[in-house]
């Protein structure tokens, strides 16, 4: 049975793939969006567009209403000056538009780490918004705990190739979860299409096994011709300096870093792997799909 089904988030890596799985097998998706020239090819291919943002509650609310389902976020805000308090705000109107809407199925994207409110940075509001819509009444709700994005090493793309060298604040010799963001939407466009849980619940996803960045570093050195490419922890305040002179405010940058330093904790490896938790998509197969091709452009 085809379903009503929004997203947020549709111009992200995790959104974007969803909403194409779920237009794909025929659902109706409608899709909120602050710009819709970035969705014009998911319009293309059958969604619903409406020009709104996070902030919208009566955007959310009328979207909502209709829906059998849908797919919600925290994003990031990188001009924030108090990074929690721009979560919390986003959160309770989240809430507010579930309330009043009377939607039944709630489809949360959360992090790994965020059983934890503090010291975990950007994912201290992940975690609180967890908590916050656990209490909602007669609303279904799953979280889906992602690990480490291998999207993420896309970013140092411009390092690899200018400087040689692949590197961020994170220590490059502890292991954690990474995923491929297609593993993560093809889970969560199957909880929003089948409406298979109830209450309120937690879907971890960890990709296939757990990796260094400087594991990771050396399969994408091998798959570019060179096989040396080192990892370099970068001290954070070059880092901090850098996206300071991006125009990003101070907290949301100290909030970035701690995340990334506190890796070493062990925050990011909390929770158990086993078959419902491991993904398929590998390293390798990232880099040679994603990575190389976007490398060479």
């Amino acid at each position: 049975m085809k379903k009503n089904i929004v997203i947020l988030g549709a111009t992200g890596t995790v959104g974007s793939k969803i909403s194409e799985i779920l237009i794909n097998e025929g659902h109706q998706v409608t899709l909120i969006v602050r710009d819709l020239n970035k969705v014009e090819k998911l319009k293309h291919l059958g969604a619903e567009t409406i020009a709104g943002d996070i902030s919208d509650v009566e955007t959310l609310t009328n979207a909502f209403r209709n829906a059998d389902s849908a797919f919600i976020l925290l994003p990031d805000n990188v001009k924030a000056e108090n990074t929690r308090a721009y979560q919390r705000q986003v959160t309770g109107i989240l809430i507010k538009a579930i309330e009043d809407s009377g939607i039944k199925y709630i489809v949360n994207m959360s992090s790994l780490g965020s059983h934890m409110h503090e010291g975990n940075g950007i994912m201290g509001g992940t975690g609180e918004q967890e908590v916050r819509l656990n209490q909602l009444n007669n609303v279904n709700v799953l979280h889906i705990r992602s690990a480490y994005f291998m999207e993420n090493f896309l970013r140092t793309i411009g390092l690899v190739k200018k400087m040689g060298i692949n590197g961020t604040v994170a220590d490059g010799d502890h292991s954690i979860p990474m995923v491929a963001t297609r593993d993560v939407a093809e889970i969560a466009a199957k909880h929003l299409a089948t409406l298979d849980f109830n209450g309120k619940n937690v879907h971890a996803v960890m990709g296939p096994r757990d990796y260094t960045y400087r594991e990771f570093t050396s399969i994408i050195g091998k798959a570019i011709g060179n096989a040396e490419l080192p990892y370099v922890q970068v001290p954070v305040e070059q880092v901090k300096q850098t996206f300071l002179g991006n125009g990003f405010s101070e907290d949301f940058v100290d909030n970035l870093l701690e995340m990334g330093t506190a890796i070493k904790s062990g925050f990011m490896n909390y929770q158990k792997r086993d078959d419902s938790t491991t993904t398929s998509t590998t390293a390798e197969d990232f880099v040679n799909e994603v990575y190389v091709p976007l490398y060479n452009q």
